[in-house]
C-alpha cells in the first residue's frame, strides 16, 4: 500500500506572483513554518537539488533530507522527489498552479510509501501530510495575499 494526498487552496493573487513566491527556494524558511533552512546544492536549468532542514519536532528531532525539483513555468507545474528518502521508500510531489477567476488555485499532490522501519505507516503519514499541507497552504495564502494588499 502507498500513501497519496491531494490538497489545494485558492490564493487571491495573480498566478505570476504565486509562482514567483512559492518557487523561491531560498525564501522557504520565511514562507513555511516548518523549515529552518534550505541549502541549494546544485542548479541545472530548471532542476534544483537542495537540502531541507526542519525545525526540531516535539521530541527534539531535527529532520533533514535532500530533494530535487524541476519547474515547468509554461505548464505551471513542479515535479519533486526526495533524493535522500529517509523513512520513505519514495516520495514524489507535484505542485500545480491554475489561474482562477478570483486568483490562483495552488494544488499539491504527494505519492509516497513508508519504509517498514519508519516510525509511522502509510495511513498515519497520509493523515499527517494532509493536516500539515492545509496548515502550510493557509499560511502561504495569507502571506501572499498580505503582500498583494501591501503593494
Amino acid at each position: 500500500m502507498a500513501g497519496h494526498t491531494d490538497n489545494e487552496i485558492l490564493i487571491a493573487a495573480p498566478v505570476d506572483l504565486v509562482w514567483e513566491i512559492t518557487n523561491d527556494l531560498e525564501n522557504w524558511p520565511q514562507l513555511f513554518s516548518e523549515y529552518a533552512t534550505v541549502e541549494v546544492l546544485e542548479r541545472d536549468g530548471q532542476r534544483t537539488t537542495f537540502r531541507l532542514t526542519m525545525h526540531p519536532d516535539e521530541n527534539g528531532t531535527v529532520w533533514s533530507w535532500v530533494s530535487e525539483r524541476e519547474t515547468d513555468r509554461h505548464a505551471l507545474a513542479v515535479r519533486a522527489r526526495r533524493v535522500e528518502p529517509g523513512p520513505f521508500e519514495f516520495m514524489d510531489i507535484r505542485w500545480e498552479y491554475a489561474e482562477a477567476p478570483d486568483g490562483t488555485r495552488m494544488r499539491w499532490i504527494q505519492d509516497f510509501a513508508m519504509k517498514p522501519t519508519a516510525p509511522v505507516d502509510d495511513e498515519a503519514m497520509t493523515n499527517h501530510i494532509n493536516r500539515n499541507s492545509r496548515i502550510q497552504m493557509e499560511l502561504i495564502r495569507d502571506k501572499v495575499e498580505k503582500r498583494v494588499a501591501n503593494a
